[in-house]
C-alpha cells in the first residue's frame, strides 16, 4: 500500500469500474491514471459479499475465500440483477446458489443469512470497500466518483448504479459507458475522428461495442454480446474435464462437494492464466490427501476452448452490421477483460477486424483507468481535454398529435449526438415544422419550447413515404444543434439553441418533479393522442378506399358494416378513453379487411392486363 499527501489539493474524484466479477478504483496522479491497491496489496476487488461465521459482512478477497468454503452464504455477480425485476432474471437466478427473498416482485431482494438486501445495497458494500482503499492510499476522504456501466444498461440499471453509489457515501458525478472509458484510457479521444471497436470478454459476460469518434465526441453506434458468455465458461470447461479425470483416477467423484469444486476452480484459473504466457502448465489439485496432476499444452487448451472463442465472433459480426461498418472501416480495436489475455482470443480478434488490437494496458484495469481520466477531467487535474457534462432535461421534438419524441434523454453525457428518422403525416406534404422542446412531460404543450424551424422542399409523396432524419448534437459548451434532413433530396435545415439557457437548478428540479407528479396523466394523454392519430389514419384510408372501384365489389352487407364502423369511430373519437377508441379502430380494421384484399386484387389484375407468359 502507498500513501500520497498533497496540500490544498482539489476535490478527489476517483474512477470506479464496478464489474460483474471484479471491481477496481483508480485516480489521476500527476501524469497518468493509476489503479489503487487495497491493504492486501491486490488491485482487483472480487465483486463478492459474504456472511462470515461470526455473522459479519465481508467483501472482496476475504469474501472469495468464503465463497469457496460456504457458497450458500455468498452473493456474487449482483451486477446482473441491478435495476431489474424478478421476471427479468428468473432464468439467471437458477444459476446462483443464493436465494431471492419471498415477496420479491418488482424489486429483487436477496437473502444473506437472516437478512435481505437489494442489488444496489450489495453493490454499495463493494463500493464502500473501494472507497476505503482509495482513502487509505490517498490519505484523505473520497466522496466523489465516476462509475462505469455497460453501454447497454437502461435507465433503471443506471439509476440503480447511482443509488448504490449514494448508499456507499459517494456522489456519482458521471456514469460513463465502459467502452467509452476503455477508449479514453488509450487516449483515443485525441483522434479527430474514427471508428473504434471495443471487445470486452470478462468473467461472466461478453460485450462488443462499435464507437464513432467525431470532433472528440464518442457515439455508440451499436452494441451486442452475450450476458452468459465469458471466462467462466472456459473455467467450467476445464473443471468438467478435470472432474471426469479425477473420478476415473480416484474411483470417486468430488463434484458434490462445493468446497472441492471451488478449490479446483482456483487451480484451473491459475493454470488458464499461466497458459497465456507459457507453452504448457501443470494443473494440480490436492484434496483429502490425494493429488491430481495433468499437463496441459497451449495447443490442447486452444482446441478445448475454440468453440467458446468462436461464439464471441458472431455477435461481433452482428454488431458491425448493425453499425453499418465493415472491418476495413474500423480504425482502432481495444481489448477489455482478463480473458482477452488468451492468445487464441487475441488472434481471433485480429483476424476478424483485420487490425492488431491495443494490448498495451492491463485489460483488467483499462476501464477503471478510463474512468480515472474522466474523473481527472471533472476534478480539474486533467487539462486540455474535452470536459464531458450531462443534459439537465430531456430534449426532443413535437410529433403529430402533440406527443414528444425524446431524442437525447435527461442525464445523457455530453458532448452527445443522437438521431431518429420520422415521416410525414399528410399526403403530398412539402414542408415539415420542427418544434424542439425540453422537458420530461409526454406532451409538447407541457414542455419548454426551445426552437421552431421549417424543413422545406420535401418531395410530395403519400403520407408515410418520406424519410426525415432529425439529428441532435450537443457540444462541450451545452450548445444544441438540430438538423433536419430529407433523406431523398438531401435538403437540410439547421438551428442552434442553448438547451439550458435561462433555467436555474430550482427550475430544472421543478420540471422533473412535475413530470413525476403528472406521470400517470401524461401517459394517458400520450396514449389518447397516439390512438387518435391511428384513428385519423384508418378513417382517411377508408374514405379513400370507398371511392375505389373495389368498393363496388363488396356485398351490401359488407359496405353497411364498414359504414357503421366508421360512424361509430367518429362518434367516440372525442371521448377521453383510449381503450374504447382502440377497440373501435380494431373493429374498423377487421371490417375493411376484405375491401383491402379486393383493392390489392384489382391492382394486380390491372398491372398484369395485356401481358403474356412466354
Amino acid at each position: 500500500m502507498f500513501q500520497i499527501e498533497f496540500d490544498n489539493q482539489p476535490d478527489r474524484v476517483v474512477g470506479i469500474d464496478l464489474g460483474t466479477t471484479n471491481s477496481l478504483v483508480a485516480w489521476m496522479n500527476l501524469t497518468q491514471p493509476e489503479v489503487i491497491s487495497g491493504q492486501d496489496g491486490e488491485k482487483l476487488v472480487p465483486s463478492i459479499v459474504s456472511l462470515s461465521e461470526r455473522d459479519e459482512l465481508i467483501v472482496g478477497n476475504a469474501a472469495r475465500q468464503e465463497l469457496i468454503d460456504h457458497p450458500e452464504r455468498s452473493i456474487y455477480s449482483v451486477k446482473r440483477l441491478m435495476g431489474r425485476g424478478v421476471e427479468d432474471v428468473r432464468e439467471e437466478l437458477k444459476l446462483f446458489p443464493f436465494r431471492i427473498a419471498e415477496g420479491s416482485e418488482s424489486v429483487i431482494r436477496v437473502e444473506l443469512g437472516d437478512r435481505t438486501f437489494t442489488p444496489p445495497e450489495i453493490s454499495a458494500f463493494i463500493l464502500r470497500q473501494l472507497k476505503k482503499n482509495a482513502e487509505a492510499a490517498l490519505d484523505g476522504p473520497v466522496t466523489k466518483a465516476v462509475i462505469t456501466v455497460p453501454a447497454y444498461f437502461n435507465d433503471a440499471q443506471r439509476q440503480a448504479t447511482r443509488d448504490a453509489g449514494r448508499l456507499a457515501g459517494l456522489e456519482v458525478l458521471r456514469l460513463v459507458n465502459e467502452p467509452t472509458a476503455a477508449a479514453l484510457a488509450y487516449g483515443l479521444d485525441k483522434r479527430k475522428e474514427g471508428i473504434v471497436a471495443v471487445y470486452d470478454l470478462g468473467g461472466g459476460t461478453f460485450d462488443i461495442s462499435i464507437l464513432k469518434l467525431q470532433e472528440g465526441i464518442f457515439e455508440v453506434l451499436a452494441t451486442n454480446g452475450d450476458t452468459h458468455l465469458g471466462g467462466d465458461d472456459i473455467d467450467n470447461r476445464l473443471i468438467h474435464i478435470a472432474l471426469e479425470d479425477i473420478q476415473s483416477e480416484w474411483g470417486e467423484s468430488v463434484a458434490q462437494s462445493g468446497e472441492a469444486v471451488q478449490t479446483l476452480r482456483q487451480a484451473v484459473i491459475r493454470a488458464k492464466e499461466a497458459l497465456s504466457f507459457t507453452p504448457s502448465v501443470n494443473l494440480e489439485f490436492l484434496w483429502n490427501g490425494k493429488a491430481y496432476r495433468r499437463t496441459i499444452t497451449r495447443e490442447v487448451f486452444d482446441g478445448l476452448i475454440k468453440d467458446i472463442v468462436d461464439s464471441t465472433l458472431g455477435p461481433c459480426r452482428d454488431c458491425m452490421r448493425d453499425a453499418g461498418v465493415t472491418p476495413e472501416q474500423i480504425d482502432e480495436v481495444v481489448l477489455v477483460g482478463g480473458s482477452t489475455r488468451i492468445p487464441l482470443v487475441r488472434s481471433a480478434v485480429e483476424v476478424l477486424f483485420r487490425a492488431r488490437p491495443h494490448t498495451e494496458l492491463n485489460p483488467d484495469e483499462v476501464v477503471a483507468l478510463g474512468a480515472a481520466v474522466q474523473a481527472g477531467i471533472l476534478a480539474g487535474t486533467v487539462e486540455n481535454q474535452l470536459l464531458l457534462d450531462v443534459t439537465p432535461l430531456s430534449l426532443g421534438i413535437e410529433m403529430y398529435g402533440g406527443v414528444v419524441s425524446k431524442i437525447i434523454h435527461r442525464n445523457s453525457t455530453i458532448p452527445a449526438s443522437a438521431s431518429e428518422t420520422f415521416t410525414t403525416g399528410v399526403d403530398r406534404q412539402t414542408n415539415v415544422l420542427i418544434h424542439v422542446v425540453q422537458g420530461e412531460r409526454e406532451l409538447a404543450k407541457d414542455c419548454r419550447s426551445l426552437a421552431r424551424f421549417d424543413l422545406k422542399g420535401i418531395d410530395p409523396m403519400p403520407a408515410g413515404f418520406a424519410r426525415i432524419e432529425v439529428r441532435f448534437l450537443i457540444d462541450a459548451n451545452g450548445i444544441l444543434a438540430v438538423t433536419a434532413r430529407d433523406a431523398r433530396t438531401g435538403k437540410e435545415q439547421t438551428v442552434e439553441v442553448k438547451p439550458s439557457y435561462g433555467l436555474t437548478d430550482e427550475q430544472v428540479e421543478a420540471m422533473i418533479e412535475a413530470s413525476i407528479d403528472h406521470a400517470e396523466a401524461d401517459y394517458q394523454a400520450a396514449q389518447l393522442s397516439g390512438i387518435r392519430i391511428e384513428a385519423d389514419g384508418i378513417m382517411a384510408a377508408t374514405e379513400k378506399a370507398m371511392r375505389h372501384a373495389a368498393w363496388l365489389t363488396l356485398t351490401d352487407e359488407d359496405r353497411a358494416q364498414i359504414t357503421a364502423a366508421m360512424n361509430r369511430l367518429k362518434v367516440i373519437y372525442c371521448v377521453n378513453d383510449h381503450h374504447l377508441i382502440h377497440a373501435q379502430v380494431d373493429v374498423l380494421n377487421q371490417a375493411t379487411h376484405k375491401l383491402a384484399e379486393n383493392m390489392m386484387n384489382t391492382a394486380v389484375q390491372g398491372a398484369l392486363k395485356g401481358t403474356k407468359v412466354e
